[in-house]
């Protein structure tokens, strides 16, 4: 349970008032909490209120000018002293768990809060409440679970990251902290300790960052805080290696690698530079455990940069459309007959689709870009003749399914452009993954129904293809290139590509194979039972479809037929 703030800290101005001012702040603390200390700024106990006798054996009389952090259990000594650091720097603490030593052997958890008083003599004025089991008593020994980190995730944190930043001008930096054998600890942990964990390693970081809120946890073992220049970052590598090594059973010593970013956050919009952070803290998110993080943190330095100034241009090129469509044709394995062309993106010459479709997932710009796309093909069916049987599929992002904004303006614009029904195929990529399934397969039936058909791209590419496939009711699955051309090298590549296309098969659901660039290839979709092929066999995506001549390709074909139409 969340531990309440203390009552608000008084304002006075000095003199007679101290002690009354004292005394009021006494009283509202104790609505709430079961103890109080004041503590001055060498740390000793100024005043003690509540049970502390049946707690330490010591009156509260008795604990004035004993060291707080006597009273601390050892293993969290360090922890009550960045908290201490943080109430100077902030003013206050809350919401923070703590052992103290109680009588023997037991450690007894105490929630507490408060604040530091520069009005009231520098002192520390902390309220605290025991923590309880749902049966009530005190926990003698062990530790409790806990209910997780209080750390933002990637996404939250940098939603708030760059207004801190910038907030905070030259005086703030980012530290990345790396520890690698995260993963293999909590392997070594019970759930409960695992938990605790957790909460320690959260409370250490929040308590080192500018505001005491300003961490994150980005992946397992990965983190990021926001600090000022009074942090030492290599005291704090140090107390996070001691904290996972109390919590070792095997007391191994982890190594720790933090280092600390410097960005220009002067010259960059707020939402840019959140959403280079963002794009930088995920090429963090995506290294392996073993890399230098001196250099990387260097490098992302650059980068968060670099790709604020990419995001911006990126909305530019967005909002002026300045960027074309090439098609790429989907044939039938049987007839070579086009089925329908695919749209892709292509921007500036030397500009990777990939890596700017990939950033703008990443930041959050997809869902804007995939509409975009949409009225890009629209206005490209249009110059096509309406009695012409020409279809093209249009990709859309799992994170713009997941879009509001998105879906609702997908809608009304196929509302507005009844014309494109049976002319326009949507397909739904992978490389952004759907986690609310029920309302992605809402969006795809609701597709379905108003005559649009549905493709699930890169099936077979990752462990969610088949889960994907039990969940969302599609039309067609576009088998992954890479696992196209992997099947067709192992030794039991077959029999497994075969169970695939089996599968769809009695499912009702059509099947496309990718990267089909020569004979034997195609040979071997066809032997495997797929429907539709595509490929640098039947040549490379173009402006123009008029530049697909099928009929140059009939000998590849068991039952040649060519059209110029396509679509279900």
């Amino acid at each position: 349970m969340q531990t309440p703030s203390p009552a608000t800290p008084p304002k006075v101005t000095g003199g007679a008032d101290l002690k009354a001012e004292r005394d009021r702040f006494v009283a509202m603390s104790f609505c709430w909490a079961d103890f109080l200390l004041e503590v001055d700024l060498e740390e000793r106990i100024v005043f003690a209120g509540g049970p502390w006798q049946g707690i330490t054996g010591k009156t509260t009389d008795e604990l004035k000018g004993v060291p707080l952090l006597d009273l601390v259990h050892d293993e969290d000594v360090e922890l009550m002293r960045s908290l201490l650091g943080v109430a100077r720097r902030q003013g206050r603490i809350e919401d923070v768990d703590i052992r103290f030593k109680g009588r023997g052997q037991m450690q007894l958890p105490i929630g507490f809060a408060g604040y530091f008083l520069e009005d009231l003599g520098n002192h520390y004025f902390l309220a605290m409440r025991m923590s309880r089991q749902p049966g009530g008593g005190i926990t003698p020994k062990g530790r409790e679970k806990k209910a997780g980190s209080n750390l933002y995730d990637a996404k939250s944190f940098a939603d708030v990251l760059g207004g801190k930043l910038k907030a905070g001008a030259e005086d703030s930096h980012l530290t990345l902290i790396n520890i690698p054998g995260m993963a293999e600890l909590k392997a070594r942990l019970g759930d409960d300790d695992q938990a605790e964990l957790d909460k320690v390693l959260g409370t250490y970081l929040r308590a080192n960052s500018v505001d005491g809120d300003s961490a994150a946890e980005l992946d397992a073992g990965k983190y990021t805080i926001v600090h000022g220049d009074d942090i030492n970052v290599g005291h704090l590598e140090t107390q996070l290696a001691d904290v996972a090594k109390k919590f070792d059973p095997e007391h191994q010593d982890l190594e720790v690698l933090a280092a600390t970013m410097e960005v220009d956050s002067q010259n960059i919009s707020e939402e840019d530079l959140a959403n280079g952070l963002l794009y930088a803290i995920n090429q963090f998110k995506e290294q392996g455990d073993k890399f230098n993080i001196k250099d990387l943190s260097t490098n992302l330095s650059s980068l968060v940069n670099d790709a604020a100034n990419k995001v911006s241009t990126f909305k530019t090129t967005v909002a002026n459309m300045a960027f074309n469509l090439v098609y790429h044709p989907i044939v039938d394995v049987m007839t070579g007959e086009v089925h329908h062309y695919e749209a892709l993106t292509r921007f500036e010459e030397g500009i990777s689709p990939y890596e700017i479709i990939t950033m703008a997932e990443q930041t959050g710009l997809i869902p804007g870009f995939d509409m975009a796309v949409v009225e890009k093909g629209l206005e490209f069916l249009n110059t096509i003749p309406r009695n012409s049987p020409m279809s093209i599929a249009i990709n859309i992002s799992g994170q713009s399914v997941a879009s509001d904004w998105y879906v609702n303006k997908l809608h009304n614009l196929l509302k507005d452009n009844a014309w494109a029904k049976g002319r326009m195929v949507f397909e739904i990529t992978e490389s952004s993954k759907m986690e609310d399934l029920d309302a992605a397969n809402n969006f795809i039936q609701r597709l379905r129904k108003d005559g649009y058909p549905v493709c699930l791209d890169d099936f077979g590419a990752g462990a969610a293809s088949f889960s994907y496939l039990m969940r969302l009711e599609v039309d067609v699955v576009k088998l992954d290139g890479p696992v196209v051309k992997d099947a067709q090298k192992a030794r039991r590549g077959k029999a497994l590509f075969e169970s695939m296309a089996t599968l769809c098969k009695n499912l009702g659901i059509e099947t496309i194979a990718e990267m089909v660039d020569n004979k034997a290839g195609l040979d071997f979709v066809r032997k495997c039972g797929i429907d539709y092929a595509q490929g640098y066999l039947f040549g490379k995506p173009n402006a123009d479809v008029k530049k697909f001549k099928m009929a140059d390709h009939v000998h590849l074909f068991p039952n040649p037929s060519f059209t110029k139409g396509g679509g279900w």
